[in-house]
């Protein structure tokens, strides 16, 4: 396990893109949907650091070599009448996994929600990765077996924003 001298949890900064850019891909990788990775270093570089940010990010280091990732932003919770923040991605290198780093980064991100006067801090998970799934339950989230994402996303997208109200 790293000790504290040797993890470091720190928000991204734009000298950081390519390390981003490699964890992005081996998450798709592992996810088998590296054909879906179609951004490129230019449209993350604009979400993250551009004149107007959609998303922030997370880097776990670990001997000064990147070794994890949590990517977000806020969302609005309409009952609680307050924001949240949503994980769109947590992923650690497979050679940096069982060391707590993932912990790490969701332990960092509960931190940082409560700072912000968020009230809550949610994602998803894949229902076949059932590592994550009992490593997340063992922290104390519960999983919504009701509820289902829907998305609109391509061409399905064009048209639907091209749809008459």
């Amino acid at each position: 396990m790293p000790t504290p001298s040797t993890l470091a949890i720190r928000p991204a900064t734009p000298a950081d893109l390519p390390a981003l850019v490699a964890l992005i891909k081996a998450l798709a990788d592992y996810e088998k949907l590296a054909h879906e990775v179609t951004g490129s270093p230019d449209d993350l570089a604009a979400a993250l650091f551009g004149d107007r940010p959609y998303v922030e990010a997370v880097l776990a280091w670990v001997d000064g070599k990147p070794a994890g990732l949590a990517l977000f932003f806020h969302n609005f919770s309409t009952f609680l009448m307050k924001p949240g923040i949503y994980l769109e991605d947590l992923f650690v290198y497979p050679d940096y996994r069982r060391q707590g780093i993932g912990k790490a980064l969701l332990v960092y991100l509960g931190k940082l929600a409560l700072e912000r006067g968020c009230g809550r801090l949610e994602w998803n998970v894949l229902d076949w990765n059932t590592p994550a799934i009992e490593f997340y339950q063992s922290m104390g989230a519960e999983i919504k077996p009701e509820w289902q994402i829907c998305r609109v996303a391509g061409e399905a997208l064009e048209a639907f924003g091209g749809m008459e109200g």
